[in-house]
């Protein structure tokens, strides 16, 4: 987390921008107190749309025993 003076945001508040949208936070002061904190929006995620799910879901090889088995011998195994 960067943390720089009023008059150092006023001057390079372009690049602190880059920065918050790289995913950094910044804490600007006055007379060495904070009094703003810029950090990244939260975008919402996309959801997949259903049919390119369900041909990615076909599309998967089947298995010869059901997942619960696998998983079973897999912890039983250490793995």
């Amino acid at each position: 987390m960067d943390t720089v003076n009023l008059a150092q945001a006023k001057a390079r508040l372009s690049e602190l921008l880059d920065k918050v949208e790289a995913g950094q936070e910044v804490v600007i002061t006055r007379r060495g107190k904070a009094v703003a904190h810029l950090s990244p929006v939260l975008r919402p995620k996309k959801a997949l749309p259903l049919g390119e799910l369900a041909w990615f879901r076909a599309s998967m090889p089947r298995l010869r025993r059901p997942a619960t088995e696998l998983l079973r011998e897999a912890r039983d195994e250490g793995l």
